[in-house]
C-alpha cells in the first residue's frame, strides 16, 4: 500500500517557521514529508534538513518525496524522544526550527494490516515503530482491569471507561482478544445503544487510548519539549500540530513554563529563584484550520498549531 498522508495547517506552519534559507530544520514526525517537502523547497545550497521518523513506511515514502534535495537532507528512523542523539549524531548543536505533527498518519489508519482501524476486523497491532516487540494485543490481554479503566479514561476521555474495562477483562477470560472486531463487539457492548447512535463510531476513544499508550506518546512529548526548545539558536521557533485536548494541553502548559518559568511568590518585588525566559509564545490562541481545509480533509478537524520563538 502505498504511503499517503494530507498534511494539515501545511501553510500556517510554514508561514510561521520564518524558514531562513541558509537555516537547519528539523521535522520529528516526518510522516510522507509533506511539511519537510515545503521545508526543502525553501532553503538555499547552504541550509540542512534533518527528518526523523520510527515508521520505516514513512522513511521510504518521505526519501523518494525528498529525492530532489538530497543533497541537503538526512533522513533518520528514529523516534523524536532522541533528538539531540539525532543531532550530535550529524555533527549539529543547535537549529533553526522544528515541525512536530503529532497526528497518526492517514497511511497508518488506512492500511489495515497496521491494526490502528476499527472499521476492519483485523489483529490488533497499532505499532507506530514495528521493531517494537509489544502490540495493542498486549494491552488489551495483559492490563489489569484498573489499569484499562485508567487508561480509557485519562487518554480516551472516554465516560464509559470503567464499564469497558469490565467487559474486556469478562471476555478475556472466555478466550484471548486477538482482533480489532472483537474488541469492536466488547466496547459496543459496554456502551449504552441511545448513545452510540448518536455520537461517533463507539470505539473511537479507546482506541485512541490504546494507541497513545501504546507508543508512549504523550510521554514523549512531556519529556522531550524542553529539550527541542533548548536545541533552537535565537529567533529560533518550534511549530507542533495536535490533535486532541490532552496534546494540546501539554504543549500550551511547557510553553508557558518556557516562556515565564518564575517561580516567586506574586507578593515579592524582585525575582528571586533565578529562572530565566527562554522565549515567548507566538500563537496566544492556537491557529486552527480553515472550514475550507476541514471539507477537503476531515481529519483536520481537531488540529491545533501552537508556536514558541526562542530568545537565549
Amino acid at each position: 500500500m502505498e504511503f499517503k498522508h494530507q498534511s494539515v495547517l501545511l501553510d500556517e506552519t510554514i508561514e510561521y517557521l520564518n524558514i531562513k534559507p541558509d537555516g537547519i530544520y528539523v521535522d520529528g514526525t516526518l510522516g510522507g514529508g509533506g511539511h519537510a517537502y515545503e521545508v526543502c523547497r525553501r532553503l538555499g545550497s547552504c541550509g540542512h534538513f534533518i527528518g526523523i521518523d520510527q515508521d520505516a513506511a514513512a522513511i521510504e515514502a518521505a526519501g523518494r518525496r525528498l529525492e530532489p534535495f538530497k543533497d541537503r537532507i538526512d533522513i533518520v528512523r528514529s523516534n523524536y524522544a532522541d533528538i539531540k542523539k539525532v543531532l550530535s549524531d550529524l555533527g549539529i548543536e543547535k537549529v533553526d526550527g522544528i515541525v512536530l505533527d503529532l497526528g497518526v498518519s492517514s497511511y497508518q489508519l488506512d492500511n489495515a494490516a497496521r491494526g490502528f482501524t476499527y472499521r476492519e476486523d483485523v489483529p490488533l497491532d497499532m505499532r507506530m515503530d514495528q521493531r517494537q516487540s509489544k502490540t495493542a494485543r498486549d494491552i488489551v490481554n495483559d492490563y489489569s482491569e484498573m489499569e484499562l479503566f485508567h487508561m480509557i479514561r485519562d487518554y480516551g476521555e472516554d465516560k464509559f471507561a470503567k464499564n469497558i474495562a469490565k467487559h474486556i477483562i469478562m471476555e478475556r477470560k472466555k478466550q484471548p482478544i486477538e482482533t480489532t472486531g472483537q474488541l469492536i463487539q466488547i466496547i459496543d457492548h459496554a456502551i449504552p445503544a441511545k448513545v452510540r447512535a448518536k455520537s461517533g463510531h463507539p470505539a473511537k476513544k479507546t482506541f485512541q487510548a490504546i494507541r497513545i499508550e501504546l507508543n508512549h506518546e504523550l510521554e514523549v512529548l512531556n519529556d522531550t519539549l524542553d529539550t527541542m526548545i533548548d536545541l533552537l539558536n535565537e529567533n529560533g521557533r518550534i511549530c507542533i500540530i495536535t490533535f486532541h485536548s490532552l496534546e494540546d494541553r501539554i504543549v500550551k502548559t511547557i510553553y508557558k513554563r518556557n516562556e515565564n518559568p518564575c517561580i516567586c511568590p506574586p507578593s515579592f518585588p524582585v525575582c528571586t529563584c533565578g529562572r530565566k525566559s527562554k522565549g515567548k509564545v507566538i500563537t496566544r490562541k492556537p491557529v486552527v484550520p480553515t472550514t475550507e481545509e476541514i471539507e477537503n480533509n476531515k481529519r483536520a478537524k481537531s488540529s491545533k498549531l501552537r508556536v514558541f520563538e526562542r530568545h537565549v
